[in-house]
């Protein structure tokens, strides 16, 4: 899932998290050979082994011209692409004259994990054919109207994908972060729900020998990630969780495993440094790497967890950590190496051992940080494999940044520079990786580097709600890292609001926090005069787009807050 930033990070990310990461598809990708059978080499080989393993140029152009693929949100499905809430409100009328569901898929053009949704599910044959039985809704998080009916369903993070029944209520929401198998099996189980999955959960809570195994499963494979408190509120969710592992019968092995860890990860977040743990927590973790049906089931958690999930189970400097970063990292090498996922799969697992070797190291979540020879070897060994063999456009725009992201937090900041700065003039949406190249200049010191890349990236977004989005981020970058520059910080500012002008409904959910975080970094700035002078001239924009709302307007209230003090934030929203 997508949020915040949005860039891919230790959680997915954890973004985090950046969730950044992908899905899995059960076959070979095209352009992909075909499973070879063979085990997983470990990447404690020789370093020169594994520098000998890097794609060329030359061979990487020829697996490119051969597997070069089309960008689209799935070719085959009818999608509905509603231009505001009257369209929304027909289309489910729609759904309730014909008996159908809705499947809501909200995303972005930019976004990494919608674009590996796309290139593995949304264009497989059974989901496509799947689709014939629901009213397919695409909500653009540009379109028109598109955060105002963001705020109305519940939906934040991208890609969020929401089942609702004919009547409009809501049945469950899918879990964009698992591989394609089991996401078809989830969807096939949400279409055949006779109750939504509140009602399911509360039977889970009150009379658990009731539920039948789909209910299990469907609770089990829930979206947790992207509830946005529809279900449990957040507080609430690893104690909700856990008791969901306890109440699950011992036969559904697969739902079991899954309530266990998404707990475990819960309270890493929550709490990553607490001192009391349940030994039978490590155990349970311990049963899934060593199960291949329960690890296939949860890729996601093991490849995108890894790191906070470790250093929630041991304590630092133990035999046990060391035991458990071994046996991790060796189940992530698998990962990485297995031809018979996705490459996005794969890129996530690559992420997560590179993570794990930041743990070892003692590094943080993030900084510069130089990892060991052989570690290095291997991810420029992976990520120059994805360059070479990954041809769908949309599975790009999700692998490229994440192997990118895996070199930078080795410590290889230069060829991850190299590989994003090939990939601008291929990207549908080359914007998204100059806000990389921005982090990376970062990371190295370079102000001006970082500041110029998070401008570019500004000027080269498309769509109202993105252009908020990334001209917040480039005005926050000014004032972090260049705040005696008032006049850079006016004009960038200005240009923000700028967008709004003649917008209906621009201060709705995504659009809205992104200037709620400008607000609040500009409000914290230096009381210098040229800041209070700056600060001054955004209050007159800003009472220029709030007089033109209509009087009971919602959206005045955000409007109104902004650049006088932190707005303050909406109940469930993400920090």
């Amino acid at each position: 899932m997508m949020d915040a930033d949005d860039r891919p990070a230790a959680s997915t990310q954890r973004l985090a998290a950046l969730a950044l990461m992908a899905l899995v598809a059960g076959c070979s990708r095209p352009g992909e050979p075909a499973a070879t059978g063979q085990p997983a080499a470990p990447i404690a080989q020789s370093v020169e082994a594994a520098a000998s393993a890097i794609v060329t140029p030359e061979v990487a152009a020829a697996v490119r011209a051969a597997t070069a693929g089309a960008t689209s949100e799935g070719p085959g499905i009818a999608w509905r692409q509603p231009a505001g809430t009257a369209d929304m409100d027909a289309l489910l009328a729609e759904s309730r004259s014909a008996g159908k569901p809705v499947f809501l898929y909200w995303g972005a053009v930019w976004c990494p994990p919608c674009n590996q949704v796309k290139a593995t599910v949304f264009k497989q044959a059974e989901f496509i054919e799947k689709s014939r039985g629901f009213i397919p809704v695409y909500l653009d998080g540009d379109s028109p109207g598109a955060q105002k009916l963001g705020e109305r369903f519940k939906v934040r993070g991208y890609p969020t994908m929401v089942l609702l029944r004919p009547d409009g209520g809501e049945l469950t929401r899918l879990p964009g972060e698992v591989d394609a198998r089991k996401y078809l099996q989830v969807l096939d189980l949400g279409l055949r729900s006779t109750r939504p999955l509140h009602e399911v959960l509360a039977l889970a809570q009150s009379a658990p020998a009731t539920l039948s195994p789909a209910d299990w499963r469907l609770l089990a494979y829930y979206a947790w990630d992207t509830d946005e408190q529809t279900l449990v509120p957040k507080a609430q969710l690893a104690r909700t969780l856990d008791a969901l592992a306890a109440a699950c019968p011992p036969a559904e092995a697969g739902p079991h495993a899954r309530f266990a860890l998404k707990a475990m990860a819960a309270k890493a977040e929550a709490a990553p440094d607490a001192k009391t743990r349940a030994a039978a927590a490590l155990e349970q973790a311990r049963a899934v790497l060593a199960s291949e049906a329960l690890l296939r089931d949860n890729l996601d958690i093991v490849s995108h967890q890894a790191r906070e999930l470790v250093a929630w189970l041991t304590a630092p400097n133990s035999d046990e950590r060391q035991a458990l970063i071994a046996q991790w990292g060796a189940t992530l090498d698998r990962l990485t190496a297995d031809r018979k996922l996705s490459q996005g799969d794969r890129a996530a697992a690559l992420i997560g051992r590179v993570q794990l070797a930041r743990l070892d190291a003692g590094a943080g979540e993030k900084g510069p940080v130089q990892l060991n020879e052989v570690v290095q070897a291997h991810v420029k060994r992976e990520a120059a494999r994805f360059d070479a063999e990954v041809g769908d456009a949309d599975e790009r725009q999700s692998v490229i940044p994440s192997a990118a992201y895996a070199l930078a937090q080795a410590g290889l900041l230069d060829a991850a520079d190299e590989l994003l700065l090939r990939e601008l003039d291929r990207s549908h949406s080359p914007y998204y990786a100059m806000l990389s190249l921005a982090s990376n200049a970062k990371q190295r010191g370079d102000k001006a580097a970082a500041l110029d890349w998070h401008r570019r990236a500004y000027e080269a977004a498309k769509g109202m709600a993105t252009r908020v989005q990334w001209g917040s981020g480039y005005v926050q970058a000014l004032v972090e890292l260049a705040p005696r520059d008032a006049p850079r910080i006016r004009q960038a500012a200005l240009a923000v609001l700028g967008e709004l002008d003649g917008q209906r409904d621009a201060f709705y959910e995504r659009t809205a926090r992104a200037l709620d975080r400008m607000s609040a970094k500009l409000v914290a700035w230096p009381r210098e005069a040229d800041e209070r002078a700056v600060l001054q001239q955004l209050r007159a924009r800003r009472d220029a787009l709030c007089v033109a709302l209509p009087d009971g307007d919602p959206q005045r209230r955000s409007c109104e807050a902004l650049f006088d003090q932190p707005a303050a934030r909406r109940k469930g929203a993400a920090a």
